[in-house]
């Protein structure tokens, strides 16, 4: 078994998440399994319970762990399927050190960061390992070097690499050469700090990888080879992509940063193959049609928040060879100033998931939009709600029809609480969550579009459709083409009489790859074209 660890320095959000999972894609073409697994440093047993503006969006794995948005880079980028596993952060592993000292597990022994939590740190690397039977394992330690709480996990890493001999594990060191202006050049001394501070905890990396703006010359890359101790060709650039984050990995491949890996490694494989990688590129670059959607969303300052969402949208392009212009659309807009002056013009409208009251109502006029002008609409859990709310209220005249989460005394209450949530007290981890398995109706579009009637899709969310209210539904044209197996829970929506309006109650954007768009993402680009160009692609 072989390891490499990312770490990163400088600043964070440098996209050490992009480049680990760019590396695994090459190390996979080259016909080795990989598995990845991201180490977060915050005390949070898990980002679930933050909020988008902290930490963006909350990845969600079959097993119904909530992760970091990198595991959603590395699910889209390779063929691995993550589980909690993957994802490790300090909040878990004092938590587990703290139950075993509470257990007698050390034997009355004084409980130390070293080595009772870098143990622990090392636990979970070997526990990854041998249930992936992997050949290669790519760990990614998150925040920068130097910070206090990351500390542990480089010291394990250490350790571990220690113990794992010569020849079985690498360090790739992401870190920033910042371009600058009043200069005009590039400056590697925060390289070179970065790198120092890693060598004093000792760690020495074998390869630096650089993010910057501007191409790195000859020079430049014999400066950081002198001053960082690594060869001139372990200096790799990871300059701006031009059009999209797929472009990565052919940019390391460019660099032959898998090359060195498998030489570090002495790993004997053939060279990969990426012309399937090439074309995704090309349909991103030079697409054969071009639309434009919007994102009514009340998270849109933050492009992290929607980062799935977003990604999965683009997929539906390359399914179709279609470029997709997203145009992010602020819910508190729509309120502000209405949804004909905003969303006048869009081939499709897309309303993801969410929480809280906020921003709620322009939502509710994005789909009652969509439903009446026949825009494609394609709603994502609360998306769906929301589809919900505006059917009852404007066709079914349910005066005041909300949801309880939104508004405990309404009196229609069309999405409620489960049964199985009302007695929850704790807030993380206690959703529906993960992969749940959903029944679809023989002829309905979303049938049609998945090609199968018993689909898997990952949940997120505590409220739901209220069942004393879909007799009523159905007779006004509002199809449950999609259930739980027992009939009892809607999983999916659509109208009867429109082009194009589905919404289902999972998140079918944490299950779309470039190369294997999500079949509800790649039908909905495809109404979105023919809305505009009245003609299908």
């Amino acid at each position: 078994m072989k390891y490499i660890f990312v770490t990163g320095g400088v600043v964070s959000s440098l996209g050490k998440g992009l480049t680990a999972a760019s590396l695994g894609t090459l190390l996979e073409n080259r016909g080795l399994k990989v598995a990845l697994q991201k180490f977060d440093p915050y005390l949070n047993v898990d980002p679930g319970t933050m909020s988008p503006f902290q930490h963006g969006e909350v990845y969600v794995l079959d097993d119904g762990a909530e992760t970091d948005l990198d595991l959603g880079h590395y699910e889209r980028f390779t063929s691995t399927k993550l589980t909690r596993l993957n994802t490790t952060t300090s909040g878990q592993v004092y938590q587990t050190v703290l139950n075993n000292e509470r257990e007698g597990k050390y034997l009355g022994k004084t409980v130390q960061v070293i080595p009772h939590v870098t143990d622990e740190i090392k636990r979970r690397i070997h526990v990854l390992a041998e249930h992936s039977k992997a050949d290669v394992i790519i760990t990614e330690i998150g925040g920068t070097t130097g910070d206090i709480e990351g500390l542990p996990f480089l010291e394990a890493i250490r350790e571990f690499a220690l113990e794992a001999g010569v020849g079985n594990t690498c360090f790739i060191h992401v870190t920033y050469v910042p371009f600058i202006k009043a200069a005009g050049e590039l400056k590697t001394k925060p390289t070179q700090q970065s790198v120092a501070k890693l060598r004093e905890i000792g760690i020495t990396p074998h390869i630096i990888v650089c993010r910057c703006e501007k191409p790195l010359d000859k020079e430049l890359r014999q400066k950081i080879s002198l001053f960082c101790n690594v060869p001139v060709e372990a200096v790799i650039e990871e300059k701006d992509v031009d059009h999209s984050i797929y472009e990565v990995p052919l940019m390391l491949q460019r660099e032959r940063t898998d090359d060195l890996v498998c030489q570090l490694l002495r790993l004997d494989t053939p060279l990969p193959n990426m012309s399937h990688w090439q074309e995704i590129i090309r349909k991103l670059i030079a697409p054969q049609h071009r639309v434009r959607v919007g994102v009514v969303g009340k998270y849109i300052g933050l492009q992290d928040a929607y980062k799935s969402v977003y990604e999965a949208i683009i997929h539906g392009g390359v399914g179709n060879d279609c470029g997709v212009e997203i145009v992010q659309v602020d819910s508190e807009e729509i309120e502000k100033e209405g949804a004909e002056r905003i969303l006048q013009g869009l081939g499709g409208i897309l309303v993801p998931g969410g929480f809280g009251e906020r921003g709620i109502e322009g939502k509710i006029k994005a789909a009652k939009f969509a439903r009446e002008n026949k825009v494609p609409y394609l709603g994502l859990c609360l998306g769906m709600q929301i589809a919900t709310i505006e059917f009852a209220r404007n066709v079914l005249k349910l005066e005041k029809a909300h949801s309880t989460e939104f508004d405990p005394d309404t009196p229609h209450p069309v999405i409620a609480l489960l049964d199985a949530q009302k007695k929850v007290t704790k807030k993380g981890g206690t959703m529906r969550l993960g992969a749940q398995p959903c029944q679809l109706v023989v002829g309905s579009q979303a049938g049609k579009l998945y090609g199968s009637f018993v689909v898997n899709e990952r949940h997120r969310h505590r409220y739901e459709f209220n069942n004393h209210y879909r007799e009523k539904f159905e007779k006004a044209g509002f199809v449950f083409s999609g259930t739980s197996p027992d009939g009892k829970l809607v999983e999916v929506i659509e109208l009867a009489d429109h082009p194009f309006f589905i919404a289902s109650q999972f998140h079918p954007e944490f299950l779309s790859k470039p190369h294997q768009p999500h079949p509800l993402f790649k039908g909905f680009i495809a109404a979105a074209h023919q809305q505009i160009h009245k003609k299908p692609l």
